[in-house]
């Protein structure tokens, strides 16, 4: 059987994008690592794993389900997951709507009997993989997301790093904004 290796996220606009990935050109050279490709920039919500391709149906209807306002998100905070070597940016505060969507897709996920990780949400960006040096700081200016939507997206190995290719998005409100394959 077909799988796809899937994962819901929050995907910025262009202007959003190119300030993530400016900011983990520096934090790569700052940290020794490998910065993510500014394609690749994305907030996990929901990491799925393998799933059947058949799937994808039901995944889109569970997702058409979910409902948020839409809302900002803040990104002042650099660290870093000494462990994974991998550097982050993150928000020193965490808007309710984006624990509200992780939650309310959770839901939706677990009734469809997927089980996600049982580790806490903590919403961040990966800005830097293979870090040598651990990196942790507050921006002085944040990087303002506007977030109206949410995607499904389908990670594939790409010689030496993933690409990440957007199967579908909702728009916060309901009603997709989006519909790719």
């Amino acid at each position: 059987m077909a799988t796809l290796r899937l994962f819901f996220a929050l995907w910025p606009d262009p202007k959003t994008q190119a300030a993530i990935a400016d900011l983990a050109q520096l934090v790569a050279a700052e940290s020794k690592g490998r910065a993510v490709a500014a394609d690749n920039v994305h907030l996990t919500l929901a990491f799925l794993g393998a799933q059947p391709a058949t799937g994808l149906a039901a995944l889109r209807a569970l997702a058409a389900a979910v409902r948020t306002r839409p809302f900002e998100l803040g990104l002042d905070e650099i660290g870093c997951f000494r462990k994974a070597g991998i550097a982050w940016l993150g928000a020193s505060i965490t808007p309710p709507e984006i624990s509200a969507l992780h939650a309310h897709l959770a839901r939706n996920l677990a009734d469809a009997g997927i089980t996600l990780d049982a580790r806490p949400f903590s919403p961040h960006l990966t800005l830097a993989r293979r870090v040598a040096l651990p990196v942790r700081r507050k921006l002085a200016q944040p990087i303002r997301w506007k977030i109206s939507s949410f995607a499904l997206v389908a990670s594939e190995l790409n010689q030496d790093r993933p690409r990440y290719r957007l199967l579908d998005a909702w728009n916060a409100e309901g009603g997709s904004a989006t519909n790719g394959d």
